[in-house]
């Protein structure tokens, strides 16, 4: 839940209009390297992540980032209001005016729609916060070159305001990544999805649906014949003392071992950081 502030995170006070230099500044409101892309991509990143400090950097500089959405809308409203027709036309801000007269649409400088193709969430803690991290250079870079653009200096101020931010986005986001790996292996960090892989999901190959139980908290995992998540009429197994079957019917205690064979991903060698969440009993996969 967010509690909206009615003010600007950082004031906007533009008094001569100017839709040409408009046309530009939309894109850091729907351009491929945008604010509106931004936030989008960090706030739906945030739920793989695998620590809760990790998840609050990135609804920080998500909730952050509308508040920059806003700053822009307020930017471009501004810099287009009491327009007339022959503004418009000498500025050439009349292509967009035709389909939207002076609304606050988020394009980018070319005319092209925002889009999220623009953006990614893979699900995967390092794959994300990389990207995070070339996100946040490449809008410092557009407002760079916005501001090259800009004499005057109603419009600079919060234009260089909002491109000290990126630079602060860009730490922050290089804190996450170092608490990221530090709860991995420090030798191959990408050899475990903290995100994903469990010891009841471990790395190596599995058939779909397959679900992975240890014998004990050290052993190897094997994976068995009828994991969780698998066809409803899970293939018939003999149980033994030795290996008694899991309370949700995981198929644990499974004698005949699957025929991929043991996962050799023992339980002992995941990240403590990440390890301890996986510790449950039986399956673990309930």
């Amino acid at each position: 839940m967010w509690l909206y502030e009615k003010k600007l995170e950082y004031p906007v006070k533009i008094k001569n209009p100017n839709p040409a230099l408009a046309k530009a500044i939309i894109s850091q409101l729907g351009g491929p390297d945008g604010e509106l892309g931004a936030a989008t991509r960090y706030l739906q990143q945030r739920y793989s992540m695998p620590s809760s400090k990790v998840k609050g950097i990135l609804t920080d500089i998500g909730t952050e980032e509308l508040a920059h959405i806003e700053m822009i809308s307020a930017i471009l409203y501004q810099l287009t209001r009491n327009l007339s027709i022959c503004d418009i036309k000498k500025s050439g801000f009349d292509t967009y005016f035709v389909d939207h007269t002076t609304g606050v649409y988020p394009q980018a400088a070319s005319g092209v729609p925002f889009s999220t193709a623009t953006l990614q969430v893979t699900g995967d803690a390092l794959a994300d916060l990389y990207e995070d991290l070339a996100a946040e250079q490449k809008a410092r870079l557009s407002y760079d070159n916005i501001l090259r653009l800009i004499d005057d200096p109603d419009v600079r101020d919060p234009i260089i305001f909002l491109r000290e931010r990126e630079i602060v986005h860009f730490q922050r986001f290089g804190d996450a990544l170092r608490i990221t790996q530090d709860g991995l292996n420090s030798k191959n960090f990408y050899a475990f999805n903290p995100s994903f892989d469990t010891h009841c999901n471990p790395p190596e190959a599995m058939p779909i649906g397959a679900a992975a139980c240890p014998q004990t908290a050290e052993e190897v995992v094997v994976v068995p014949p009828c994991g969780c998540g698998a066809p409803s009429e899970p293939a018939p197994c003999v149980k033994t003392p030795e290996q008694p079957s899991s309370p949700n019917g995981c198929g644990c205690g499974c004698a005949q071992p699957h025929p991929m064979g043991s996962c050799k991903f023992p339980f002992a060698q995941q990240p403590a950081p990440y390890a301890k969440r996986n510790k449950r009993g039986g399956c673990g996969c309930g």
